[in-house]
């Protein structure tokens, strides 16, 4: 398996497929490089890149206090070295879409334009509250069969997904073991998620302002309580080249194989 290794020691895992333009994946907080499995017939013809973040996926747990966006953003830019690449599009899906804003204004040179998936510089505290709620914790269910039939009533914003749909999600996403289901990175996430809310949070709109220039697109869940409209439409404002789609019966976050978001997907790759 393909790993890099960061200076202290971290191994890192991640995924490079595909020939073309290179695509740089940044997942959501507790995710890991299945995140963009449904985008991928999407991003056909591209060179896409996926990386498991430290303490999450297949990548190694660290000390708990590097779990930490400015971090982050230094493995991503120690795998673009790795590889040999000078410039990628970033594809940066909430967690992914903050180091992604963060690379605009340390890094910028490094980057061929950017797509943030339900993410802004203005976090709704509505949203924020529910992340608190699990992460860091092993859901309630003995199997994924369990979990994924209660899907439904535990994705508010959520419709028209086929069972299947979320039998693949819980199944990709937690480990079924004899205690029950796990989850899959490192229980430690939560303590440096509260340790970073006792600072004050910064101003992320100089960041967002940070990527004027490059390609830009939004895909939004249409029933998201993390990026709301309010902040979709300030976005929208100081970028109106932006390219955006607010994809229906999707909250946080969209699978990315819906077709407003493929449309998004395949129209900004092809800018880069």
């Amino acid at each position: 398996m393909p790993f890099v290794t960061a200076p202290d020691g971290t191994r890192l895992f991640y995924k490079d497929e595909g020939e073309g333009q290179p695509i740089l994946c940044l997942s959501g907080l507790s995710r890991n490089t299945e995140d963009f499995s449904y985008a991928m017939p999407a991003l056909d013809g591209y060179r896409v890149i996926r990386m498991d973040y430290r303490g999450r996926g297949q990548s190694d747990w660290a000390d708990y206090r590097s779990y930490t966006i400015a971090q982050e953003a230094q493995d991503a830019l120690l795998l673009l070295d790795h590889l040999g690449l000078r410039e990628v599009g970033v594809i940066g899906t909430s967690r992914g879409g903050l180091i992604a804003m963060g690379l605009g204004l340390a890094a910028r040179d490094r980057l061929r334009g950017v797509c943030l998936v339900d993410i802004g510089p203005e976090l709704a505290t509505s949203g924020l509250d529910v992340i608190k709620t699990y992460i860091g914790k092993n859901p309630a269910y003995q199997t994924h069969a369990e979990m994924a039939a209660a899907m439904p009533a535990r994705m508010k914003g959520f419709a028209n997904v086929p069972p299947a749909r979320w039998l693949e999600e819980v199944q990709t996403h937690f480990r079924e073991t004899e205690r029950g289901l796990q989850i899959s990175y490192d229980p430690k996430l939560l303590d440096a998620i509260l340790e970073a809310g006792t600072q004050p949070a910064p101003d992320l709109w100089p960041f967002f302002d940070g990527l004027q220039g490059l390609p830009l697109a939004l895909i939004r869940g249409a029933n998201s309580d993390l990026l709301s409209p309010q902040t979709a439409a300030k976005m929208r404002a100081r970028r109106p080249d932006m390219l955006f789609a607010d994809v229906p019966d999707r909250a946080h976050v969209p699978f990315l194989d819906e077709p407003d978001a493929v449309f998004i997907l395949q129209t900004w790759a092809a800018m880069l």
